[in-house]
């Protein structure tokens, strides 16, 4: 009876556990299902949205010049009685005792042409800033894809070195066996011994890589603690479009950095235009009007007037000058920024797109490579089972065929990663 009982609870126990390891199994997750998840809960992107929309509001203020301005004032003042205010200011005013409430309206009539300079400055540079949202989210994009593929290539180079060192475990145990029966000398058993070791070093190596790009993925997509995944796997793109320069031609179309750059300059344009109409005059109507409950006996109890106001700048030390000559040197430097980013773009895709091919093409060799490495290795098992060959030779041989499947696994996923380095290149990852 104590028996089946332990039987018994071993055996919910073991249940209990399996349960617990099933719920803790995740969700497949596909490529396509990261990146969305990246451009919800990234905080880059977040962060790229809210200063873009902090432009826009800037654009409000400059608009809200052309609106009138409206204020309430409450006022109470007690002065010397018939003085006046004399020193510092060319005409004077007399002061009286009083308390009174009022209102005081503004409206900019016209100042030729500056506000609306700055209106469209303030777009541009808004414009400038949505187009920096789409750059952060190609960058994210591009981030996820890479630690996506890392991942999978990591998860690759575990399977082999799990399945090298289960092929090494079996080796040494034939090899003991023949050792025992005196078939194999304890030399083949001591190198089998340390293939093994080896393997076991190789293998903690690819947990602790896998680990880790699971980590990065993690980060990648936006979340603050490490997640497990199960990545469902990838399949290998179209083609390389052999024509570089039209794929030039498309990043220097598509490229968000690069449209934010001129879009920015155009932006400095608009501003200096601006800065050069500060020498205008600027016209503007006011109106006011109150009540005066307590008050000298020689003023009315109310009061209003209305009238417009014409300023002509005349001399300012050369403050208008300076501020326009600064802003179209800040445009002229943004038009530079553009003709380097140009040519950076070039560049990057030139490059890119040479990787790209380099590791599309390592992808035959490899398979070639693995399909001649696994032929290799079943010659030197054969050899070494009908004693016409060592240990070394089948160790060897072991050796190449687990160096082919990793280079294999990883030129996919590197042909992949360079694919997806060419798509952020050329400005398509949206």
């Amino acid at each position: 009876m104590k028996v089946r009982r332990s039987w018994f609870r071993a055996s919910a126990v073991g249940v209990l556990l399996c349960a617990g390891l099933w719920a803790q199994t995740p969700a497949p997750m596909s490529l396509a299902a990261a990146q969305q998840i990246a451009l919800r809960n990234h905080p880059r992107i977040a962060s790229a949205a809210l200063v873009a929309q902090a432009g826009a509001f800037a654009t409000r203020e400059v608009r809200s010049a052309y609106y009138p301005t409206l204020s309430g004032n409450v006022t109470g003042v007690g002065s010397e009685h018939n003085s006046t205010l004399s020193a510092g200011a060319i005409t004077t005013s007399s002061i009286f005792n009083r308390a009174a409430t009022g209102v005081t309206a503004n409206q900019l009539l016209t100042d030729f042409g500056r506000t609306a300079s700055l209106e469209q400055s303030a777009k541009l540079r808004n414009a400038s800033q949505n187009q920096n949202v789409s750059n952060t989210r190609a960058q994210v994009l591009i981030e996820v894809q890479q630690a996506y593929y890392q991942a999978l290539a990591s998860e690759s180079v575990l399977k082999v070195a799990q399945a090298t060192l289960d092929l090494r475990r079996l080796t040494l145990r034939q090899v003991s066996a023949l050792a025992q029966g005196a078939l194999r000398s304890t030399l083949d058993v001591s190198f089998a011994q340390v293939n093994v070791s080896q393997s076991e070093l190789d293998l903690y190596r690819a947990e602790n890589d896998a680990r880790a790009s699971h980590a990065r993925l993690s980060a990648a997509i936006g979340y603050e603690r490490d997640q497990p995944f199960s990545l469902t796997d990838e399949a290998l793109p179209s083609p390389l479009d052999p024509n570089i320069e039209a794929l030039i031609g498309q990043a220097l179309n598509e490229r968000p950095d690069l449209a934010a750059l001129r879009l920015n300059r155009d932006a400095l344009d608009r501003f200096a235009d601006a800065e050069k109409k500060l020498r205008n005059p600027t016209l503007v109507a006011a109106a006011v009007a109150g009540v005066a409950p307590v008050r000298d006996d020689r003023l009315a109890e109310t009061y209003s007037a209305a009238g417009v106001n014409l300023n002509i700048p005349v001399l300012n030390g050369g403050l208008f000058k300076a501020r326009r000559e600064e802003a179209e040197s800040r445009a002229a430097a943004a038009s530079k920024d553009i003709q380097d980013l140009t040519v950076q773009v070039a560049r990057d895709v030139r490059v890119a797109w040479l990787d790209a091919n380099d590791a599309f093409q390592r992808l035959d060799v490899t398979a070639r490579l693995v399909a001649q490495a696994n032929e290799a290795l079943r010659l030197a098992q054969t050899r070494y089972e009908n004693a016409l060959g060592s240990i070394v030779e089948l160790s060897q041989a072991q050796l190449n065929q687990t160096s082919a499947e990793i280079a294999a696994g990883s030129a996919k996923y590197e042909y992949l990663s360079r694919r997806a380095a060419l798509s952020f290149a050329m400005g398509i990852l949206r």
